[in-house]
Order: C-alpha cells, then structure tokens, then sequence
C-alpha cells in the first residue's frame, strides 16, 4: 500500500492571517511533501524488505544504517510533515488549561517554555526541527532534530509540537528571519489544542 499525501486540515489561505501565505502552503506542501512521499515509495517499492511496514517501522528499521540514509530521509520528513500541518491552526497561539499547567509546572511558566523552543529552533544549525515532547519521565521537554530526523528516531518521547526551520517552510513569508518566523509560530500559529490532545493521549 504506498504511502500518501495527506490533505491540509484547513484551506491554503486560511493561515494567511496569521503569517503563512497561500503560496507557502501551496509550495511547502503540494511540491515539498509531496516529493518526500513520491521518494519514499519509490524506494519502498524497490525493497521488499520495507514493503507491507508502516511509516513508523520503517523509520525505525532504517535509522542510524548509512545506506539506508536516503530512505530514512524521506520517511522522516514524511511523518515530520504529517504532524506539522496538524500543528498549525489559523486560531492558534492561545495554550488551553490543561497544558498551560503542565507547561507552568515543568518549564516555571510559558514564557520560560517558548524562550527554551526559540533556542533550540534558532540554534538549528541548517536544516531541521524543533519539537515540544513528552519524555519518558512524564515531563515536558524542548529538543530538535537535523534534516529530516525526529523524535521517534532518537527516542525523545511523545510530540506534542513540531515545528519546521528548514529554509522552505519560512523564506516567502519571513525571508531570511527565522526568529520572527519562530515567534509567529510560537504566539500566532501553534495549535496548541493539538498539543494538549497529544498530551492526554500520551
């Protein structure tokens, strides 16, 4: 069964508003994505090994393997993909009871949360990911990934937010400042409802 593209949660314009313009959605996700998916099953198709695996077997299958590192790649970057659509929302910005609290109580406030999330997402050397998880001690935590890596590869714990610092995903709306697009994300666009529904499920 060969992987797909899923549709965005909400229209191409409807982040507009708030920082991300139709033409970045449009480019990010119908030619970016879609390349990590069209990749991914081509390779898929020609092992068998990787055949009949979820994207999460897969990812997990080929991780830390050099020769593999072309799979692992598009896999990564296709499940990384498939959380950051869902981590957008054109009401975003405002951080409900629950995981306010959580945040309070492991970070010593929101503030403290975003200040560690923008750190980590500015200090990104090149391409990659900045991510609000879960660890495994049940605590809250802020860490990033290179490339098309994640937490799942290197076991960091349940995402609860992702947020993309390759150059595609901010130069159309913010040019070359990552920290503003970082900002933006954080107060304007971060769904964080998804993010407290990742929590409760945890």
């Amino acid at each position: 069964m060969a992987f797909e593209l899923p549709a965005l949660p909400y229209s191409y314009n409807a982040l507009a508003a708030r920082g991300m313009c139709q033409e970045t959605l449009e480019l990010h996700h119908d030619k970016h994505h879609q390349a990590y998916v069209t990749a991914l099953n081509n390779f898929v198709e020609a092992k068998p090994e990787l055949q009949g695996k979820s994207l999460d077997e897969i990812i997990l299958a080929v991780k830390g393997d050099a020769s593999q590192a072309p799979v692992f790649n598009n896999a990564g970057q296709h499940w990384n993909h498939i959380l950051f659509w869902q981590n957008l929302s054109a009401n975003g910005g405002a951080i409900p009871d629950k995981l306010a609290t959580k945040i309070n109580g492991d970070f010593g406030s929101v503030d403290a949360f975003k200040d560690e999330f923008k750190k980590a997402a500015i200090s990104q050397f090149g391409s990659g990911w900045a991510w609000l998880v879960l660890g495994k001690d049940g605590k809250l935590a802020v860490t990033k990934t290179a490339n098309g890596s994640n937490p799942l590869a290197e076991g960091h714990g349940k995402v609860l937010l992702g947020l993309d610092v390759w150059e595609h995903a901010y130069y159309l709306d913010f040019r070359n400042r990552r920290p503003d697009y970082i900002t933006n994300y954080l107060d304007k666009l971060a769904n964080y409802e998804f993010a407290e529904a990742q929590l409760n499920a945890a």
